[in-house]
């Protein structure tokens, strides 16, 4: 797997600290954006955050790269609709030269296991290929490819989503491989937004796990804000 941070917005934090400011601010967004003290702006994003007045995070977005993840990731991470996706095709990209796949850890561990996903791989792979020599549409053959077809996507997401997000995906109890993906995805964005990003994460990092009966009994450090 590999995730990049492609691009986000410059200065986030001043920029939704402005926007945040503007709401009471007798002067307009440039200048507050040029002139706000460093200090203010982090005063208002303490406010913005303790308060839960999240909607001037939308002002700021960030886009990932993400590359050798599996559509069974994808298909988990589309349910985030407040966001924007461009996903390798596989109805236009033709995969003539073999099909690279992700394999999960408990299968690759076991000899038997191991064999049996590959075996199944080579087929539908052997499969796909004969039916695209057969004259086939791409987009018609594709029905045989697994979920464990690698794929690449572009993912951007405004700052609100992108805390949800990482609420949900960095969770123990998220299927390992969004998981790891979240937890890069954090990783990369945390430096270009210290103060927003700082508890960003599991649930269980701010406070009590909301999991209930569903908990995965083994909570993350708790987080404790400058």
């Amino acid at each position: 797997m590999q995730v990049e941070l492609l691009y986000h917005t410059p200065d986030p934090e001043r920029a939704i600290a402005t926007a945040a400011r503007l709401c009471y601010a007798p002067v307009g967004a440039s200048e507050l954006m040029e002139t706000m003290p460093e200090e203010r702006v982090k005063s208002v994003l303490s406010t913005i955050m303790s308060s839960g007045h999240f909607s001037t995070l939308e002002h700021a977005s960030y886009t990932f790269a993400v590359d050798g993840v599996s559509r069974a990731l994808t298909h988990q991470l589309v349910r985030h609709r407040i966001a924007s996706f461009n996903q390798q095709s596989q109805r236009y990209v033709k995969f003539t030269n073999g099909l690279a796949t992700v394999k999960p850890e408990s299968i690759a561990a076991d000899e038997e296991t191991n064999a049996v996903f590959d075996e199944a791989i080579e087929a539908a792979i052997a499969a796909y290929e004969k039916l695209l020599a057969a004259g086939v549409p791409a987009e018609d053959a594709r029905y045989l490819l697994p979920n464990a077809a690698e794929t690449k996507i572009v993912i951007t997401m405004n700052v609100r989503e992108l805390l949800h997000f990482f609420s949900l995906r960095c969770c123990n109890r998220a299927q390992w491989e969004i998981r790891d993906m979240a937890h890069r995805m954090l990783e990369l964005a945390l430096p270009t937004a210290p103060f927003i990003f700082m508890d960003a994460g599991a649930p269980c990092i701010r406070g009590n796990c909301p999991e209930g009966k569903m908990t995965c009994g083994n909570p993350y450090p708790r987080v404790k804000r400058d």
